[in-house]
Formats: C-alpha cells, sequence, structure tokens
C-alpha cells in the first residue's frame, strides 16, 4: 500500500508506517495475529523494535491502524472511480461499474489485506471491532451515494434498497475476487470484471 509523500520528516514517518503496515498484513494473512508477534513484524520490515511502538502503542494499535489504512485505500479508489464517470457525463450505472473495476484492481493490488479484513468482518472478540465497522461503512456508503443519486434522477427504481444493495455490491466484488485468487487465477482481471459488469446489468443469461 503506497502512502503519498510530503516534505520533511512526515515522509519518513509515513515511509516507516508504509513499510510495517506490509510487513504486519503478510505476517499475519501467513500465521494469524495471535501467532504474529512485534519482534518478528519488526523484522520484516526491517527496523528496531523500537520502532514498532514509536509509531504505535502496541500491535493491537497497529493491526487497528493496518485496517483503517487499507480500507480508506479502498474507499478512495472506489470515490474516485465514481467522480470520474461522473465528470465524463455517465450514468449510475456505469458509475457503478467503475466502481466494482477499482474494487478488483485494489483487491488484485492488495490480496494479503483483503483476505485479512473479509475474515475480521466475520468475528465479534476484536478489540478493533468498532473501528473496522466504522471504516467498512465508509466504503460501503460511497456505493450508497450513487445508488440514492440514480433513484433520484430517475436511473434506478425507487424501491431499491438503496443500504443493503450497497452491501450487496460490496460484498460481491470482495468474495467474487477473493475466489478468483484462488481458486480461478488463470483469469484475467478483465475477464473478472466483465463477468460482474454483466451480473450488475441484469444480463446473467449469457447473452450480448
Amino acid at each position: 500500500m503506497e502512502s503519498s509523500t510530503t516534505p520533511g520528516g512526515r515522509t519518513r514517518r509515513e515511509a516507516t508506517r508504509q513499510k510495517l503496515y506490509e510487513a504486519a498484513v503478510t505476517l499475519i494473512a501467513e500465521q494469524g495475529f495471535s501467532a504474529t508477534t512485534v519482534d518478528e513484524i519488526a523484522e520484516r520490515a526491517g527496523v528496531a523494535k523500537g520502532t514498532v511502538y514509536y509509531n504505535f502503542a502496541s500491535k493491537s494499535v497497529l493491526f487497528e491502524e493496518l485496517l483503517r489504512h487499507g480500507v480508506g485505500l479502498l474507499t478512495a479508489s472506489l470515490r474516485e472511480a465514481a467522480e470520474r464517470t461522473a465528470r465524463e457525463g455517465c450514468g449510475k450505472v456505469d458509475a457503478l461499474d467503475a466502481m466494482i473495476r477499482a474494487g478488483l484492481v485494489f483487491i488484485d493490488r492488495y490480496p494479503s489485506f483483503t483476505q485479512l479484513y473479509v475474515a475480521e468482518l466475520w468475528r465479534t472478540n476484536r478489540a478493533w471491532q468498532s473501528t473496522l465497522m466504522v471504516v467498512r461503512q465508509e466504503a460501503v456508503a460511497v456505493v450508497e451515494d450513487v445508488l440514492r443519486e440514480g433513484v433520484d434522477n430517475g436511473e434506478f427504481s425507487d424501491e431499491i434498497d438503496v443500504p443493503l444493495t450497497a452491501a450487496a455490491l460490496v460484498g460481491m466484488v470482495l468474495v467474487a475476487a477473493l475466489d478468483w485468487q484462488a481458486f480461478q487465477p488463470q483469469r484475467s482481471l478483465d475477464d473478472v470484471h466483465s463477468a460482474l459488469s454483466r451480473l450488475l446489468q441484469g444480463r446473467v443469461s449469457g447473452r450480448r
């Protein structure tokens, strides 16, 4: 996960945090949260153990911030896709389709993070559960906005359950992408996007 650069010391700190995020997400994906130690995260990141605690109060705080950081990147990519289609004068179906592709691109780039994120959604005993619910809603809300705009301009039926439909679309992309990577890795991103695009538009019969 790349961070934007800023002048001075902040760039160095962001670069260090980036290394820690990448080390943590890789190790936790490999061996689980409980089995991963701060020593291992520091070693994988190529920094001293004290650097971890300088940036994060604990391993739990590091993981909570990792979730916030990762889902924030996903949310930004979804929002940018929606805004780009709006600038191009496209409809809301096109916006949703662009968001599906943006989600697939994100998951393809950060598969380990996505696996962790989906796994954590189903846990209820984590200290960061409330944070996870907040950042999840931020991502879903971007899709909700597009759906509401489509309802308001008559492009979508006003009978659509906006919150549930938005959650279903986000869930569809997450689950389909993980299935793609785990069981159908030979398929291209374009191929997977095309399949989900047809599903979005209700054309699942295979007719063009």
